[in-house]
């Protein structure tokens, strides 16, 4: 029998407006401790809105977001302990691989012997160890991407969400980086919400995806279950159909 994971966090009916237009409608779901999430849909779906709702940089027009059971809906993002990983990274130029992780911890005043130590264990738990003292321009993409990484792990946050992380780097770039993205989370046991256009490295990742469509999620499951069990036209064919043409682009290239 399947183990039960306990809920970090659970969207109730949310809605969004942007200026009378509506991109969420009725929205709810869970997010499970220690899962990996992606969120995956066409353009304009509603996925990086979910993103800014769960960080807290928009409010929904209705419905309330619980985390741990305590409701968080109108709480600032500074006190929702939910870190987040841009597109950019915005790393700071100037600073080596130690200080852009470090700049965090430092804001906050922790004591410098403590930030030494956070700094270097989470270092070594993303692997960059030869490269502490690089400023981002020595970096390449992948690189740069885990400075990100740690720099949001170092404040030891419930959860993380990345907005489309990958989509400027090149395809074999990506391999390597969805690799260790994974090997970090399993080891670190952090909770990731992801979202991406990509239903390839959706699946890759995954240990549940949200497929979002009309303003609305048209399927939460597995990835074994969208693409055997898809629950309508939509998933079938943004899913499935998409997936068998990848796979036989792959076949006829290797003929």
């Amino acid at each position: 029998m399947e183990e039960q994971q306990e809920v970090l966090i659970r969207c109730e009916q949310i809605s969004k407006k942007y200026r009378g237009r509506t991109v969420l409608e009725d929205v709810s779901f869970e997010i499970r401790r220690g899962e990996f999430l992606s969120l995956l849909g066409p353009s304009g779906s509603g996925k990086t809105t979910i993103l800014r709702l769960l960080i807290g940089i928009e409010q929904p027009t209705s419905g309330r977001i619980l985390k741990e059971g305590k409701d968080i809906t109108a709480i600032p993002p500074r006190d929702r302990n939910i870190g987040i990983v841009f597109q950019n990274y915005s790393l700071f130029p100037n600073m080596d691989v130690y200080h852009n992780i470090a700049y965090a911890l430092q804001s906050r005043k922790t004591d410098k012997e403590e930030i030494r130590r956070k700094v270097r264990e989470i270092i070594e738990a993303v692997g960059l160890e030869e490269h502490i003292y690089k400023k981002p321009r020595q970096l390449s993409g992948g690189q740069q991407q885990r400075v990100a990484i740690a720099r949001t792990l170092v404040l030891n946050p419930d959860l993380i969400l990345f907005d489309e992380p990958m989509s400027a780097l090149d395809a074999e770039i990506k391999l390597v980086l969805r690799r260790q993205l994974k090997e970090i989370q399993r080891k670190m046991k952090i909770t990731m919400v992801y979202v991406t256009h990509d239903q390839e490295e959706a699946f890759a990742l995954s240990d549940r995806i949200m497929v979002l469509n009309d303003l609305h999620i048209a399927q939460l499951d597995t990835p074994h279950n969208l693409y055997h069990h898809p629950a309508d036209d939509f998933v079938r064919r943004f899913i499935a159909e998409h997936l068998d043409l990848k796979v036989r682009s792959i076949e006829e290239s290797i003929q």
